[in-house]
């Protein structure tokens, strides 16, 4: 925690209950989801974007953007090159998932007061890797429609919501942990093939941490992006710059094409990249209504899947970069970080890949270093919350080994596992079934 912000109480599952955001009649302070400062309430009106943000909040957006296409882009440009799209095809694929990931960003941010980030669903897409070229590409789009339409109904019917409430907070927490733990690591690991540029990254945060905090992961990238020109390893160019044109395909239906891409689409969306962002968000002290987040984000995937979107999700690791204290000391300013992201989102979608060539030219090592060091204290909060209670340690213990294991059974990622392993553990050694922090 930066020295500034002592009394912001950023504790993993200091979750703090707010009224639904579109409960009729709320004033705009009851719908915040966003924890309370220790120092007091949020002030009577709620105040404007551009007082609210701050270079950091942008920044931490900033960082946001460039982690998703830096790493999971690829996959999406993977699985477009095995189901042999065309360049139009693939552009437009490019430009749905970043549009649909700005404008939830944005829309949910801005109604909730939290930092929503969504993205688009990465184990989704490498699905979609091997699975694309067994079926025609309207074949796909018709999943992707059905895909859309159902994660549309699960939310807002309330049952995700409900199940991800029961989970005791401890395992969340520690889910979130081991979420993030890879990231940390890489901080190190990335000094065996570039030294320098790793090397250089981490003094320049602590130095900037303890001299100027709020500007520390800003500090550490310029450092980052120095060291990189010195070593010749930026590669950061764009021939051109055009706009993105949609392509608009009309969906066909096969029983096919739904059962080997529609259903495991739908289970590896929901439980590798919706329950873990909700569980982010929670972990970091915010409550968000599931039947909005979730609801919300199926409507942008069915709206926008005719264009080549798979789907549209809530993040978790890059969510975590926006919703820690590195983006602002007081939480209830963080929301400007799900804005900034969805702002990127919004400029790089509307030039399809053209952009996307200035993310690939970045050190991969640079990229993992600045991630790294912006999930510091996301990865803090997890581990404090994981171990608060000695009574949930073991259950938490077992829910980050196995999330941070990296296992994938039946093509679902080790965030669900270690949720679902957790709470086996949890029900053997307390013998019941205790609620999570967020009461139904």
């Amino acid at each position: 925690m930066s020295p500034e912000s002592p009394d912001t109480d950023t504790t993993a599952g200091a979750v703090h209950t707010a009224a639904p955001a579109s409960s009729p009649g709320r004033s705009a302070p009851e719908r915040s989801g966003g924890p309370e400062p220790a120092g007091g309430p949020a002030p009577a009106d709620r105040p404007r974007l551009l007082r609210d943000a701050s270079l950091s909040a942008v920044l931490a957006g900033f960082v946001a953007v460039v982690v998703s296409y830096s790493g999971p882009l690829v996959i999406v440009l993977s699985a477009a090159s095995a189901g042999h799209l065309d360049t139009a095809q693939t552009s437009s694929w490019v430009w749905a998932i970043s549009i649909g990931s700005g404008l939830t960003c944005i829309g949910l941010s801005l109604r909730t007061r939290m930092p929503v980030i969504t993205a688009w669903s990465t184990p989704g897409a490498a699905l979609l890797v091997t699975s694309l070229g067994a079926y025609s590409y309207a074949e796909a789009i018709g999943a992707f429609l059905i895909t859309g339409a159902v994660i549309t109904l699960i939310g807002l019917t309330g049952v995700f919501g409900w199940l991800m409430r029961q989970v005791p907070t401890a395992v969340v927490s520690a889910m979130l942990a081991g979420i993030l733990f890879g990231f940390g690591t890489h901080v190190f690991t990335s000094l065996e093939t570039a030294p320098l540029i790793a090397g250089s990254v981490l003094p320049a945060y602590l130095l900037a941490k303890r001299l100027l905090p709020r500007y520390a992961v800003l500090i550490a990238l310029a450092v980052g992006v120095a060291a990189s020109a010195a070593t010749s390893r930026l590669h950061v160019h764009v021939d051109k710059i055009e706009l993105a044109r949609p392509v608009l395909t009309t969906p066909e239906f096969s029983v096919a094409s739904l059962v080997g891409i529609a259903v495991p689409m739908i289970l590896a969306t929901l439980a590798s990249q919706n329950a873990p962002g909700m569980a982010v968000l929670s972990a970091s002290g915010y409550q968000g209504e599931d039947r909005l987040l979730i609801g919300t984000t199926g409507l942008a995937s069915t709206a926008l899947a005719p264009f080549g979107s798979h789907a549209i999700n809530l993040a978790a690791i890059t969510a975590a970069i926006c919703t820690g204290p590195e983006a602002h000391h007081d939480p209830r300013r963080r929301y400007v970080a799900g804005v900034s992201c969805g702002a990127f989102y919004l400029l790089i979608g509307a030039f399809g890949s053209t952009l996307v060539a200035f993310f690939a030219g970045l050190p991969e090592e640079l990229v993992a270093a600045i991630a790294g060091v912006a999930l510091f204290g996301a990865l803090a909060g997890g581990i404090t919350g994981a171990v608060k209670e000695e009574k949930d340690r073991e259950a938490a213990l077992i829910t980050f080994l196995a999330t941070a294991s990296g296992v994938t059974l039946f093509g679902i990622g080790s965030a669900f596992w270690g949720l679902v392993f957790g709470v086996a553990a949890h029900l053997v050694l307390s013998g019941q079934w205790r609620r999570g922090t967020n009461e139904a």
